[in-house]
């Protein structure tokens, strides 16, 4: 049985495929630059674009699971998926499917459900990845964070944390039909996470919060669009429960426990230093 992995050097797909090949299952690896993929030696590294579904027909063939990413899980490179690649599946003979979905209420959601394959939805609060984008330029240079809402509180998830679920609704039986809430071990402030990257790393950091507008004078620099810039103000004034409930979805899937902010620091602290 052959699992294909899209996304396969993004921030969650990258941990899926290492998760996948020590486990000993055959990974095929999408990637839009195979060339550049720099994989572990044994995955068979096919080029795919998810934002062209004609391109994705080859990638297909022979394989029984496949995991999907309905926009980009890094945000250095940001995409949204064709639903068509769901059809192009269904007729290549895929059999199950694992979807990361972005928020709730995608259209894709609602296709795949209807696909008639197995499918499991994953559905993860915000990625502890993100500080890398909205913090780490600014604490390497200057040791500060300018961001509003700084008591609105994230139950943060580790990216290898979503990979080893994925890696389970893949390889066993039972999860379909599933829909599964990921999220981390605790609750933390934005002001508490800067003082955790603090003390990892061993250097003062300063929080200054921004007001509202400032924050989204700061977006419309940054090139954000204003449908994106709404939200973000939303999920800083009213952010939905599930967003900073921590729920045990993760150690009763994998056995083990989510890691920890500090973990994640720790294993990225090159970045803020």
């Amino acid at each position: 049985m052959t699992i294909l992995v899209t996304g396969a050097t993004g921030t969650v797909g990258r941990h899926l495929v290492d998760q996948l090949h020590n486990k000993g299952e055959r990974v095929r690896a999408v990637s839009r630059n195979p060339v550049k993929a720099d994989l572990p030696v044994g995955v068979e590294v096919v080029k795919g674009d998810l934002t062209v579904s004609e391109t994705m027909k080859r990638c297909f063939q022979g394989i029984h699971s496949f995991y999907f990413i309905v926009s980009s899980d890094n945000a250095f490179a940001r995409f949204q998926a064709d639903p068509k690649i769901i059809e192009i599946a269904k007729e290549a003979g895929v059999k199950r499917v694992t979807v990361l979905l972005d928020y709730e209420g995608n259209p894709i959601e609602q296709i795949v459900q209807n696909s008639g394959m197995e499918w499991t939805m994953l559905k993860p609060v915000e990625f502890m990845g993100n500080v890398l984008v909205d913090w780490k330029d600014s604490i390497r240079s200057k040791g500060i964070v300018h961001e509003p809402f700084g008591d609105t509180l994230s139950a943060r998830v580790h990216e290898a944390d979503i990979a080893a679920v994925a890696a389970e609704v893949l390889t066993k039986e039972g999860h379909h039909g599933k829909n599964y809430y990921l999220t981390g071990p605790e609750a933390l402030s934005r002001v508490k996470a800067v003082e955790i990257i603090a003390e990892v790393i061993g250097k003062d950091l300063q929080f200054i919060e921004l007001t509202e507008e400032q924050a989204k004078q700061k977006w419309i620099d940054e090139g954000y669009k204003e449908e994106d810039i709404e939200f973000f103000v939303q999920m800083g004034k009213n952010p939905p429960e599930i967003g900073y409930s921590v729920l045990p979805t993760i150690e009763q899937l994998t056995g083990k426990p989510p890691r920890t902010f500090e973990q994640w620091v720790s294993e990225h602290k090159n970045y803020f230093i």
